[in-house]
């Protein structure tokens, strides 16, 4: 195994509670991460720091002299206050005041945004009872952040997020190798591997990159590397689960627990708000366009 989760420990928690419903994924149009150059495949870099690429941030213990362990991004949510991850990068005490702060485009010791407390987080049981490596994907809220109180995404922003299979076209990988104090950053096309699971070749993503987004075009993140063999025992190669209808259950749960949305967001900022709508006939629609992004 080259993940490290909690201490640098292969971990499967129960967190029976946060059981998996049906649901729609929340989907918007976002820039793409960074400006990494998609014509440079298969090569590791260190990720610009951009604000586009300040939504990927490391996961610490307590504050950020214990040292980063894992990687996470921000998804968009109404509550603003999402991260996605992989499960074995979380456990249950982060559900119970357990110290885990997020720190966005860390880099060199400096959270130039601030951090971020792990509120509540959401797996599947089948991951909580088993380790299920299909199920190898977590949500989390975050609390207020410690620079001014604000919802991260209000901060750095948020990215979509992408149901389905993200194989046979570019997807971007930035992660914080555990050895590292800055991300680093690969494009390749990813391949299938089985039913559940998708795998890409990217060199030099060890322990400290579980949780590290997957992102397809359009800026949507499509997995998070962890799955098998929590992410794959050979540095030069990374898994990930596929996105499916447990992942959109998850979210779901993680978005009703978090912030309530803004008063604004309900009917458009401005005086030339538009009309109210249903916003789950919204989210089903930009569903729809999203999953259109890939085959």
């Amino acid at each position: 195994m080259k993940r490290t989760g909690i201490f640098g420990t292969k971990l499967a928690f129960r967190r029976g509670r946060f059981s998996a419903l049906s649901a729609a994924a929340v989907l918007l149009v976002m820039p793409t991460y960074g400006d990494h150059d998609t014509a440079a495949r298969n090569l590791t870099t260190t990720a610009p720091a951009t604000a586009a690429d300040a939504r990927v941030g490391a996961l610490f213990k307590e504050d950020l002299d214990g040292g980063h362990y894992c990687t996470a991004s921000v998804v968009h949510s109404p509550g603003r206050d999402l991260i996605v991850t992989a499960a074995h990068c979380l456990s249950t005490d982060d559900s119970q005041g357990g110290g885990t702060v997020f720190a966005p485009a860390y880099r060199d010791g400096s959270a130039p945004y601030g951090t971020w407390p792990v509120e509540s987080v959401f797996a599947d049981d089948s991951w909580n009872e088993d380790g299920d490596q299909d199920s190898d994907v977590a949500f989390a809220v975050l609390g207020p952040g410690s620079d001014g109180g604000k919802q991260v995404e209000d901060v750095v922003g948020g990215a979509p997020l992408f149901t389905g299979r993200a194989t046979g076209g570019p997807v971007t990988v930035t992660g914080y190798p555990s050895d590292t104090e800055v991300p680093q950053v690969c494009t390749n096309t990813s391949v299938a591997y089985g039913s559940t699971q998708q795998r890409i070749d990217c060199p030099d993503y060890p322990g400290g990159t579980s949780g590290s987004p997957w992102v397809v075009a359009g800026g949507a993140v499509a997995g998070v590397i962890g799955g098998y063999q929590f992410g794959g025992d050979d540095p030069d190669v990374s898994y990930s689960v596929v996105f499916g209808t447990v992942t959109k259950s998850l979210y779901e749960l993680a978005e009703a627990a978090g912030a309530p949305a803004p008063a604004a967001s309900a009917a458009g900022a401005g005086s030339d708000a538009a009309p109210s709508v249903d916003p789950a006939q919204v989210l089903r629609a930009q569903a729809v366009v999203c999953a259109c992004l890939l085959p």
